[in-house]
């Protein structure tokens, strides 16, 4: 999240969640503002966070803030009292020109006398990473603490499943409204395996998977066509993506021998271009942007039409706006 303070009174920017977990750098996840599942109550606890370590900090302009929750409690990670990567995204965002509003904020002004209030979401925005690996020949693409991505793009739209569309069609991420999709995930991951997978069969994909994966499936009443890992012989999940049999993988599965096999699917899938992901989460972001996408093509609405179909809706605040997310 991002705030601005004078060293007394603080406003907050917007509240971002990310899409992957912790252990992910945040640069290379993909959010989404407003937050589509915090509850309000840690949303709550984010901001009296914020406003908290603003003012005992002294800090004069912008505090981005790196936070998780676990079992109902927030972290502070890190508070960095400058301006981060994501204070373009949130500025396009709420239509709202923090960086400008810091820097007069450092030079003197008072956020009182400049009727900054808390950033309002002109819609539903995600923020997702571009990463350079089809420029690496057998580097790992696989996401971790250390960044990589090397560029950003954003989606706007009134849903968030349109949104994240519209950001992985920026990102070329072409996610197939048809065809299989293929499961590995790691042990941790299968109990949210199920869901993930009916979610994929309510969207007409077809299911294939690794042994291990599949037996969790059959064991909830799904079934998947048992692929053979990379591994384990042929014809596997490489040769079926060469062969155009699988239009979307899903693979987290971890431990040394799967590493191995999951960085040849990984490379697989980036050099057939198959769009792949390496998240649970990520994998039930790009279901609900397929499930955009079946609904029609996305439209493209510029940033000015944003900010001005907020302007109609509701009054405006000075520079800021009213209170929100």
């Amino acid at each position: 999240m991002d705030a601005l303070c004078d060293g007394r009174d603080v406003v907050i920017c917007g509240v971002l969640e990310h899409i992957e977990e912790a252990g992910i750098h945040s640069g290379d996840s993909s959010c989404v503002f407003p937050s589509v599942s915090l509850p309000l109550e840690i949303t709550a606890e984010v901001r009296r966070i914020a406003r908290l370590l603003a003012r005992e900090l002294g800090v004069i302009g912008l505090l981005n803030l790196q936070l998780a929750v676990r079992d109902g409690l927030v972290y502070v990670l890190e508070a960095n009292p400058r301006a981060s990567r994501t204070v373009p995204f949130i500025s396009k965002a709420t239509g709202v020109a923090w960086a400008s509003l810091a820097a007069q904020v450092a030079c003197g002004a008072r956020l009182a006398e400049l009727a900054v209030a808390d950033g309002v979401p002109l819609g539903v925005a995600v923020k997702m990473p571009v990463f350079p690996f089809d420029r690496f020949p057998g580097v790992d693409p696989l996401p971790g603490p250390e960044m990589r991505s090397t560029g950003e793009v954003m989606g706007m739209a009134d849903s968030f499943g349109e949104a994240y569309a519209k950001a992985a069609l920026a990102a070329g991420l072409g996610l197939p409204l048809a065809g299989a999709a293929f499961l590995s995930v790691a042990d941790a991951d299968k109990p949210r395996a199920t869901a993930l997978a009916a979610r994929l069969e309510e969207l007409g994909l077809t299911l294939l998977a690794t042994q291990g994966t599949a037996a969790t499936l059959a064991r909830d009443g799904i079934a998947a066509r048992v692929v053979r890992k990379v591994s384990e012989g042929r014809p596997n999940t490489v040769d079926l993506m060469v062969n155009g049999e699988i239009q979307l993988v899903i693979n987290t599965a971890t431990g040394a021998r799967a590493h191995r096999d999951g960085v040849a699917i990984r490379r697989g899938a980036l050099e057939h271009r198959v769009p792949y992901v390496a998240t649970v989460a990520g994998a039930f972001a790009a279901a609900e942007a397929i499930a955009a996408l079946r609904r029609g093509t996305p439209e493209p609405r510029s940033l000015q039409a944003w900010a001005a179909r907020a302007a109609a809706s509701r009054p405006r605040n000075g520079a800021g706006r009213t209170s929100g997310p």
